[in-house]
């Protein structure tokens, strides 16, 4: 059964790493036979979250007129979830943190949702994505039921398409045939 998959490319360079790596993740997915979308945040207007708990009071609803209000209708609507992110400063990087912290409008209703990661870094040690990793896991903590499906860790890319012919390509590559 062919399921709704919804790439989150948080690269803040078109043909980075990470995004380079999310094209190759949604070439498996489609030739499994998915419904895949990416979503390159960066062209997204998305502005961060101003802890006003309108949404609370409104069904969901933020009171910030922007992107992501429909960006969040797809993720609800996703059946997978890849959120991909360039390691900066051991975290995450702003664009798809905002949109993290965005979802606190209707993070209650994501149910069921299998998750995978996908992080690059110019470091090449073995703990440079700790925290990031940390980061994608503790908001698919505060969703019901998640699933994490699989990792991809990017080491030792820093320059835009230094990705391109690594081990890397074909691990994203299988990764999206297995959704």
């Amino acid at each position: 059964m062919a399921k709704n998959v919804l790439i989150l490319s948080g690269s803040p360079r078109k043909g980075g790493n990470s995004d380079v790596l999310c094209d190759e993740f949604m070439r498996g997915a489609k030739e499994s036979g998915n419904n895949v979308e990416k979503v390159f945040i960066r062209d997204e207007e998305i502005s961060y979250c101003n802890a006003c708990y309108y949404c609370s009071k409104n069904d969901g609803k933020c009171a910030i007129k922007d992107g992501m209000n429909a960006l969040l209708e797809k993720m609800l609507a996703a059946d997978v979830l890849v959120m991909a992110s360039p390691v900066y400063f051991y975290s995450i990087d702003a664009q798809l943190k905002a949109v993290i912290d965005r979802t606190v409008a209707k993070w209650t209703r994501f149910e069921n949702k299998e998750f995978y990661y996908i992080m690059t870094a110019a470091e090449d040690s073995d703990t440079v994505m700790d925290c990031t990793l940390e980061c994608f896991r503790g908001f698919a903590a505060c969703t019901n039921d998640p699933k994490e499906m699989g990792v991809i860790y990017g080491k030792g890319l820093y320059e835009v398409g230094e990705v391109k012919g690594s081990p890397y390509m074909d691990q994203a590559y299988k990764m999206g045939l297995k959704v």
